[in-house]
Formats: structure tokens, sequence, C-alpha cells
């Protein structure tokens, strides 16, 4: 079971005044499923997007891309979303552009839209052709049930493995006005971004114009979804889209208007905690895993040494097993690749047990404190580098005997 996750209440999740959600059961892989997902936006909205650096990447990643490009050169602006589960389009070659455009068109012919301003996102399995018939045959329900209060069933239109619902909303004053935020991502393996989550949509209501907005998802992702991990497999469909529906009334913010930061801490906060409800939600996850690194000359080298705990499948059956074999952080550690690395000024903590310092053993630690903090659902691995002021958090979870389950039947 996901770890200290529970699935969102509908009336928890804010209406962005701008925003509708419509979703459909199309059967793209399984029956009584919803699996297609269809967001519209108020003419005049903002939209940014960040996606996955993966070099095979999807069919509509590419498409969505060029969309954005082509909507900003052409001034009309994205004005629908369309998401299907069940299948990738990865790895689909020519055949897949031609299905994500034929998925792009139909939607804006049914809107009135251009295809241009229609940017498509597909998750599930890889090397699979897309049934565009079956996601045709699911958009008409779809915008038939629109509603800016949709958000819990938009959640769970786009999970595929995932167990729980991830979606959540913050409200705030700008300017005397309110100003709303709710957001929702999907994921539960196959998490490694680069730039992005397996998928991910946050909108607000704010006035915003374009390059603050842009400037804020880059930062928000280099917070949120850029520092979790479940497997270190980085999706090829991997994408997270900012939108600003520009209803509340507010005066437009900029990257230099006092509100700027307020806006992005709290757009960041959402995407921090639908980030680590991935990891949460982590496939067979028992475990919800801090790993903080501190005293390094530059955040590259903390990451280099986070990412090295965070993926070792040792280190990750040792937290499942509860099992304080602690010596596989100082091997990853090792082997992270930062040079001239002194080890024998090094110090690790569990928790808050010092485990290693002075190049081995702390001489006070006992192997039955380890195994006290690792039988907690929720643990801090942290490592002090003492040889600058850099720091970095990653966050991830164990691996269980059910992620092996899981990705052995994935398609069946």
């Amino acid at each position: 079971m996901p770890v200290k996750l529970v699935a969102p209440q509908a009336a928890s999740l804010l209406p962005v005044s701008g925003v509708k959600l419509g979703y459909a059961e199309a059967h793209m892989r399984k029956a009584q499923r919803k699996d297609v997902l269809v967001m519209t936006l108020a003419e005049g909205s903002a939209v940014s997007g960040v996606f996955t650096q993966n070099q095979f990447c999807a069919a509509p990643v590419l498409l969505c891309k060029s969309h954005l490009a082509q909507s900003a050169q052409a001034k009309q602006g994205i004005r629908a979303l369309l998401v299907n589960t069940g299948c990738a389009n990865a790895g689909t070659g020519e055949q897949g552009m031609q299905a994500a455009q034929q998925t792009c068109v139909a939607l804006a012919d049914l809107l009135g839209l251009d295809a241009q301003q229609v940017l498509p996102f597909s998750t599930g399995v890889i090397l699979e052709p897309l049934p565009v018939d079956k996601v045709l045959q699911g958009l008409p329900t779809a915008i038939a049930n629109l509603s800016e209060d949709n958000w819990l069933n938009a959640a769970e239109a786009i999970m595929t493995t995932d167990i729980v619902a991830k979606a959540s909303s913050r409200r705030l004053l700008l300017d005397g006005k309110p100003i709303t935020i709710t957001g929702m991502s999907k994921g539960s393996g196959m998490i490694h971004p680069n730039m992005a989550t397996m998928l991910g949509y946050i909108a607000t209501d704010a006035v915003v114009s374009q390059a603050a907005l842009d400037a804020i998802i880059h930062y928000a992702v280099n917070k949120s979804f850029n520092c979790i991990t479940v497997d270190g497999d980085t999706s090829t469909n991997d994408s997270l889209i900012l939108m600003a529906s520009q209803q509340a009334g507010n005066v437009e913010i900029t990257e230099n208007s006092p509100h700027f930061s307020v806006l992005r801490d709290a757009l960041t906060e959402v995407a921090v905690e639908l980030a680590q409800a991935i990891v949460r939600d982590g496939e067979g996850a028992t475990k919800f895993m801090t790993v903080q690194v501190e005293g390094g000359q530059d955040a590259v080298e903390c990451r280099k040494v986070a990412y090295a705990i965070a993926h070792s499948p040792l280190i990750k059956t040792a937290f499942f097993a509860s099992d304080p074999n602690l010596g596989r952080i100082l091997a990853a550690i090792g082997y992270a690749g930062v040079d001239q690395l002194d080890v024998s000024k090094l110090k690790l903590y569990l928790g808050d047990v010092l485990v290693a310092e002075n190049g081995g053993r702390a001489s006070a630690y006992r192997e039955e404190q380890g195994a006290a903090v690792m039988q907690e659902a929720e643990i801090l691995v942290r490592v002090d580098l003492a040889r600058g002021a850099a720091s970095c958090t990653v966050w991830t979870c164990d691996f269980s005997y059910d992620y092996v389950r899981i990705n052995a039947d994935y398609r069946s």
C-alpha cells in the first residue's frame, strides 16, 4: 500500500475558474476504467510545459512541443489538453505521430479549435500502436461532462499502475484577490524524471505573464519532480504542464512583480506535494525515504551522492527488510563520482543516529539503533560531505517483492 498517502476528497480539490475537465471510459486497455481525459482552458490562458529528456520520447511529447511553439507564434494560445492511459504511443514512429495528430484534430473539431491549440498526452505500454478509434469514441462523453469541479475524476482518469489518485489545492490572496491553485499527477513506476514527471498538470486562475509562468515551472520542477526517483528509469512520456487561466482579476504578475515569489512558492508547494505522492505510491513501496546531502562543494556533487543512494537496489531492498546493512550506503557514496572526496571527514546519519564518521563506523553506533529507525515508514538518510556549503534533497522509496510482481505482470 502507498506510504502514508490517501486519495484526496473531491471537495478538497478547488475548482480553477476557466479550467474544465471531462473524462470517459473508452476501454483503452481495461474495462470500467476512466482512461480518457479532456481539459479545456479559457481563451487567453497561458500555458508552459517541460518534458522528458529521454531521446526515445513519445509521439505526443514531440507534438506537444510543436503545438506549444506553433500556438505561441500564431498567438492563438493552447485551449485544450487530451490525455489517454493504457498506451504510451512511444516507440511508434511516424504511425504514432499521425495517430497523435489525428486525436488532436478530432478534439479540435469538436471544440471549434485549431488542432495546434490541443496538447496530446499518452501513458501506458511502450511500443504499441495507439488505438485511435477508442480515443475518438471517448471524446463526446468527456466533452459532455466537462466541469470545473471534476479534478478528482480527472486524477483518476490519468492513473496507470497508481493505487491512489494524486491531487492537491491551495488558495492565497494577491492584491486582495483570491487565487486558486489545483494540480494533479500520476506516476508509480518508471520514475526518474529529468525536467518533468510521468504526467502532471497544475492550474491557477492567477493573471500571470507567459515569461513569469515559464520561470515558475522551471523553478518548481527543479525543487519537486526533478528530486524524486522510484527506480531510476526516465519515462519516454514525462510531461508537466502549468496553466494560468487569467481569471482571478489580480494585477498581472511578471518576474519583477512583488507577488511573483509568493505565487511561485505556492505553486512549488503543490508540485512538491504531487511529486512526493508519486514516490509514496511507488510500485510496491513500503518506505518513504528522504535522502539529504549537505556540505558539498556544489549542488551537482550533492545530487550525485543523493541519487547514488536513492537508486541503489541493494540499499532499497535493505530498507524494505528493515535491515541496517548500512555499509551499502557508504559504498554508494564512494562510487557516486565525487572527485577527491575525503571519506575521513564524511558523516552518515540515519534519522538522528550517527552511523559513520572518521572513515568508518561511529564508535557509539549500535545496530539496534539503525534497526529501530528502519522500522519506521518514513526515514531520513543524511550525509554530510564536509567540503562546502551546498546541499540537496531527493525523495525515494524501497523495493519490495511487489515491485517485481507489478512490473513482471504489467502487460497481463
